[in-house]
C-alpha cells in the first residue's frame, strides 16, 4: 500500500491537465463481451469515469485475439481519448506468435497502469462426468482426437494455456477450437456443445462453476485463489509446469500529451488504491497490482514468454 501512495503522490506532482477530459474517453476492449478483459475493463472504467469527470464508454473489438482492438487503438489519435484494455495476450503473446504483427507494443503504445493479474484455468462440461485434471487427461488419453478444448482465440494466452496443458500432460491428441472471446465458448461449454475450455478466472466464470454449469478443474497458478479456495491449482494436479498469469492493464496510443497521461495515471492508481476496486478484483478471481513499477513487471512478462511461444511454434492467426 505504501508503494501505491508513493505513486499518487508522484503522479499528482506531474498532473497539471486543464481542461483534461472534455468529453467521453472512449476504452477499447479488445475482446468479445463477457470475459475476463471485459469485466476488468468495465471495472476501471467505472471508478476511473467517476475520478476523471468524464464518461467512459466501452467498445468490444474482438478478433485474431485481441490484435484487431489492439491495432486500432495504436493507430488512434493520440489524443487521450482512445485508450486500449491491454492484456499479456495483446502485449506480449500476439507479437511474439505472429510473422508481421500490426503494432509494436513497445512503441506504439505509453502505459497508463497495470490493473490486476489472474491466472487461466481448465473447465470442461458437467457432461463428461469428470471432476479431477488428472481424470480428464485420463479420459483425453482414453480416446485420442475424439475431444477438444475452446478458447479466446488463436494467439490469445488462453490458447497458450491449451497448448502448454496438452504438452505438460505428455503430448495429449485435444483439438483446438478458437472461439472471439471467452463468452460464446463458455456458452458452448455450459449447452453442452464444446467438451472443455481453458478461460481467464472471472467473477463469471466462478459464478458458472459454482451453478454447476461448468466445472472448474484447475486454475494454472502455483497457489490457490483466495476467492475460491476450494480449487486445486494444476501444480497440485502434477503439472507443475502449467503456471499462467494474466496481466490487465490500460494503454495509451504513443505520443499521447503528458498532461492527458498524467491525469489518466492518476486516475487510475487512486482506483488501484479504493478499497471497492479491490473487493471487486478479488471477488473476480483476481489481485490488484499494487507495484508503481509496472513497466519492469511487463518486461519480466514479456522476458519469460516469449522464450515459451518460440519454443512451442506457437502461431497466431
Amino acid at each position: 500500500m505504501r508503494a501505491v501512495i508513493l505513486l499518487l503522490a508522484m503522479v499528482a506532482l506531474q498532473c497539471g491537465a486543464q481542461g483534461y477530459p472534455d468529453r467521453p474517453i472512449r476504452l477499447v476492449v479488445p475482446f468479445a463481451p463477457g470475459g475476463e478483459t471485459d469485466l476488468m475493463g468495465r471495472m476501471w472504467a467505472k471508478h476511473a469515469a467517476a475520478q476523471l469527470g468524464a464518461a467512459i464508454v466501452i467498445d468490444n473489438k474482438g478478433g485474431a485475439g485481441g490484435a484487431i482492438g489492439a491495432a486500432e487503438v495504436a493507430r488512434a489519435k493520440a489524443d487521450g481519448y482512445t485508450l486500449l484494455a491491454g492484456t499479456t495476450t495483446t502485449q506480449i503473446i500476439n507479437p511474439a506468435a505472429m510473422d508481421n504483427p500490426p503494432y509494436d507494443p513497445l512503441k506504439d503504445f505509453a502505459t497508463i497502469g497495470v490493473l490486476s493479474v489472474t491466472p487461466t484455468c481448465i473447465v470442461v462440461s458437467p457432461s463428461l462426468k469428470v471432476s479431477k485434471l488428472q481424470e480428464f487427461i485420463a479420459l483425453v488419453k482414453a480416446n485420442p482426437g475424439k475431444y477438444a478444448y475452446g478458447s479466446a482465440g488463436p494467439g490469445t494466452v488462453t490458447n497458450l494455456t491449451g497448448e502448454l496443458f496438452k504438452r505438460e500432460a505428455g503430448g495429449l491428441d485435444l483439438q483446438h477450437v478458437p472461439y472471439r472471446g471467452s463468452g460464446p465458448g463458455l456458452q458452448d461449454v455450459i449447452a453442452g456443445q464444446l467438451p472443455a475450455f481453458t478461460p481467464i478466472m472471472s467473477a463469471t466464470v466462478l459464478a458458472q462453476h459454482r451453478a454447476g454449469r461448468i466445472r472448474i478443474l484447475a486454475i494454472a497458478s502455483d497457489e490457490r485463489l483466495g476467492a475460491a479456495p476450494e480449487i486445486p491449482t494444476a501444480v497440485e494436479a502434477g503439472l507443475p509446469d502449467l503456471r499462467v498469469q494474466v496481466f490487465n492493464a490500460i494503454f495509451a496510443p504513443a505520443g499521447t500529451p503528458p498532461e492527458a497521461l498524467a491525469a489518466l495515471r492518476l486516475a487510475t492508481a487512486r482506483t488501484i488504491a479504493g478499497a471497492e476496486f479491490r473487493v471487486e478484483v478479488e471477488k473476480a478471481g483476481a489481485e490488484v497490482f499494487a507495484s508503481p513499477d509496472y513497466q519492469a513487471f511487463i518486461r519480466e512478462e514479456a522476458t519469460r514468454w516469449v522464450p515459451i511461444v518460440k519454443a512451442l511454434g506457437f502461431k497466431a492467426q
